[in-house]
Parts: structure tokens; sequence; C-alpha cells
């Protein structure tokens, strides 16, 4: 079998129902656990990871604002488990033997339990609330990568159930692999820096800007303090490969509108970036920011899949959208 036939043969004549609805299932599941990630880091930057004691999965006690808070996480990540077992059995009962959405939507499981499982350890640890120990920052970090590869595999679910081409083991060629590492390395690496800002804008909230970067290089300061400046600086490291990224995807059209959207949400996330640190970190801002770093991550790995991950025989605009 030639490669023209080899695209061919992975093309459906029409999508079923089944097939339509999976589809859109598979992106509703990747939106909640976003929602979920983000009410997450309420519950980080309100200090209410402490809110159910040692007691896990269950909570313990009379009702306080900080129990509802870390509880209602517990009760959407369980939830999310939920929706990601399901997401994995309709994948299998719809999709055929070897289809790429089947190996993503294993991932998906491994990872979400392997999140309730850093999660359990965070809070059976004491690793929350007033907790400056450099282990909370390592499972924080832990955390954020668990965290970000758990949406890279949703959305690749999503992504390979959605394609018309290339969503067979065997139907697609690796191009470009280095451009994919670095570009997802860089933004795993920014986003665990980005939780330890986080964690330590929580810990010690600067009354003024001047305040804030005073405590940034003042040797008295905690130790994550002073390492709060490596976020800044690698995203902007970072964020110029995504623009160049951006640049090199928009130039193709069938991936023009996806690349225009990783540049807006980029720029976005700059603004946001910078509109957290001129006023001093609000929860809002916190919230918003984690937000537009999800988009982006998944906007990123979905056009690295696009780019890297192509049917076989297809070559810039000569074939259909994938």
């Amino acid at each position: 079998m030639n490669a023209a036939s080899a695209v061919s043969s992975t093309i459906p004549a029409r999508p079923s129902v089944s097939f339509l609805a999976l589809n859109r299932f598979a992106w509703g599941v990747l939106a909640y656990n976003i929602a979920v990630i983000v009410w997450g880091a309420a519950v980080r930057a309100t200090r209410s990871g402490a809110g159910c004691g040692n007691h896990w999965p269950l909570c313990g006690g009379s009702p306080t604002l900080g129990r509802l808070i870390e509880f209602a996480h517990r009760a959407s990540s369980g939830v999310a488990l939920l929706a990601v077992i399901g997401l994995l059995v309709w994948t299998f009962r719809v999709t055929p033997q070897r289809h790429l959405a089947r190996s993503a939507s294993v991932a998906a499981l491994v990872l979400t339990l392997n999140e309730a499982l850093l999660g359990a350890l965070l809070v059976l640890l004491g690793k929350v609330a007033n907790d400056q120990s450099a282990s909370r920052a390592l499972y924080l970090g832990l955390h954020l990568t668990n965290t970000l590869l758990l949406l890279a595999a949703l959305a690749l679910t999503a992504h390979f159930i959605s394609r018309q081409q290339g969503f067979m083991h065997g139907s697609v060629e690796l191009r470009r692999p280095g451009i994919a590492f670095t570009g997802l390395l860089a933004m795993l690496i920014v986003g665990v820096s980005g939780s330890l800002a986080a964690l330590a804008d929580t810990l010690f909230p600067a009354t003024s800007l001047r305040a804030a970067f005073l405590q940034d290089f003042s040797s008295q300061s905690s130790w994550i303090i002073r390492l709060r400046w490596i976020h800044p600086a690698l995203s902007l490291v970072a964020g110029a490969f995504l623009l160049w990224l951006a640049f090199r995807g928009a130039r193709i059209n069938m991936h023009r509108s996806l690349s225009l959207t990783v540049g807006a949400l980029l720029l976005g996330q700059i603004a946001l970036g910078i509109g957290d640190i001129v006023l001093l970190t609000p929860t809002t801002m916190q919230l918003l920011h984690l937000l537009g770093a999800d988009l982006l991550w998944v906007a990123v790995v979905v056009l690295l899949a696009r780019l890297c991950l192509p049917p076989i025989g297809c070559t810039g605009g000569l074939c259909s959208r994938s």
C-alpha cells in the first residue's frame, strides 16, 4: 500500500451520530477538567487546602468556608475522574482498534489517578495552607507537571477523535520532533516556575509593588521569594519561541486559525501576567492567569499535534483538515 492509499484508507465516509457525540463529550471533559484545575488554584490562593484537616477523601469537623472550598474541589475532582473513565470506555466502544484516541484516553486515566494520588499526598503530608517547606514546592511542581500532561492527554484524545485523517497508529508520521519537545518542555518549565511564584505570593503577600521587588532580591527573604523572578524571565524566553511557532504555523492555511489563536492567547497571558504583578496578585487575577495558561497549553498541544503528527503523505495544505 502506498502513502496516498494509506492516507485515504483512514478517512471515514461519514462520522456516525455516536462518534460526533463522543467528539463533543471529549472536548467537554477537557473543559470540565480545566475548570476543576482553576478551582484547585482557588483552594491554594485562599489557603483552604487544610480545610478538611488530614482527612482524605472526606472532610471532618463542622462546616467552615475553607472546608467548603476544599470539599467542593474534592467533589469536583471525583466527578472529573468519573468523566475520564466514561471517556475511555466510550472511546473504546466507538473507535476501531489502533485508533490514536484510545492510547490518549488511557494516558488520561493514568494521569487522572496520579493527580488524585499527588493531591492526597499534599493533604496527608500537610503540604498545604501555610507550609513553607521545600518538599511542598517539590510536590507542587510534580502536581503541576502531571496536571499539564493530563490536559495534554485529554486534548489529544479529543483532537484525534476530531480528525478526518491520520487518526490510526501507522497512518501518521513524526516530523520535527525537536520543535515539539522544545515547545512542550519550555511550557512545562514555565508552568512549574509559575506555580512556585504563585505559592510565594500566597505565603508572602506584598503590600506594594516596590516592596514586592525588594522582597525578590533581599537576602533576608525566603528562598521561594528569591526564586519568584525566574517565572517572568522564563516566560519571555518561552513566549518568543511560541510566537515563532505561531508564525510558522500561520503560513499554512489549514493551521492559520489555530496558530493565530495561540498568538492571541500568548499575548493575553503576557497582559494578565503584568496585571497580576501590578495589582499584587489578587485571587481573581491568579485564577484568570491560570485559566489563560491552561487554554494556551491546550492550543499549543493541538497545534504541535497538527504540525508534527500529520497524516502520511500530507504536505503543506495538500491534505484535508486534520
